[in-house]
């Protein structure tokens, strides 16, 4: 019962393996580099890997800047207070991210033996990412069994995503059910040099949101 999980510092991934954990797997724990301007999230990351006793945790940079076409990997402006219902996808989406990072776990996890791949995805309270819907997931599932040599000779690869049909706030039940600590998260797209969350970004106001709604405080912001 081994599995890869992306594990990016963020609350979604945090209580993805953490859901990942309660289930019996053992986890290994991959955290991408990808010239992301709020890298602060790796440092999360970190210290959320070592709260959850992974038996790994890798961290890979893979650049993603040079490519271009995303407000959280060039200067461009994150946008603000922006409206979370309207049917654009926001600047902050990143060209192909999430099918980078799978195959990136999908790599390690056919090296390790690991079968599982767990990924903190939400299709309810997000920005409206393509590579975030079911149709993405249950894709790049297919592809996974037909892409490796483990999968020619008859294992079976899964995509675990959690948390896909919960709204942010159960998500954050879910994460205080299982005693996590969400502190030593971090969700801001554009962070203070102190690493403060800006309060306006997407992240940040689904971040609060949910837990306006779980009806809890955010420990983040108690620190």
């Amino acid at each position: 019962m081994r599995a890869v999980v992306l594990l990016s510092g963020g609350l979604d991934s945090y209580t993805a393996a953490a859901v990942a954990k309660a289930d019996g797997f053992v986890l290994n724990a991959l955290t991408i580099h990808y010239g992301q301007r709020h890298a602060r999230e790796v440092q999360s990351a970190r210290q959320v890997a070592r709260a959850l006793g992974v038996e790994q945790h890798k961290e890979l940079t893979v650049d993603l800047r040079p490519i271009g076409g995303s407000s959280l990997t060039s200067d461009a402006d994150v946008p603000r207070d922006r409206d979370l219902d309207a049917a654009d996808i926001p600047s902050t989406y990143v060209p192909a991210r999430n099918t980078i990072f799978l195959s990136l776990a999908l790599g390690w996890a056919e090296v390790i033996g690991a079968r599982d791949l767990v990924v903190g995805v939400n299709a309810l309270d997000y920005s409206g990412y393509p590579d975030c819907r079911p149709e993405f997931v249950r894709a790049f599932e297919a592809l996974a069994n037909v892409a490796t040599r483990a999968g020619v000779e008859g294992a079976r690869f899964h995509i675990h995503t959690p948390l896909i049909q919960l709204s942010k706030a159960d998500i954050i039940r879910r994460g205080i059910e299982l005693g996590l600590d969400y502190g030593l998260t971090h969700s801001c797209y554009d962070p203070a040099l102190s690493g403060l969350p800006c309060g306006h970004c997407d992240s940040c106001v689904l971040r609060a949101k949910g837990f306006a709604a779980a009806g809890v405080a955010d420990p983040l912001l108690l620190r």
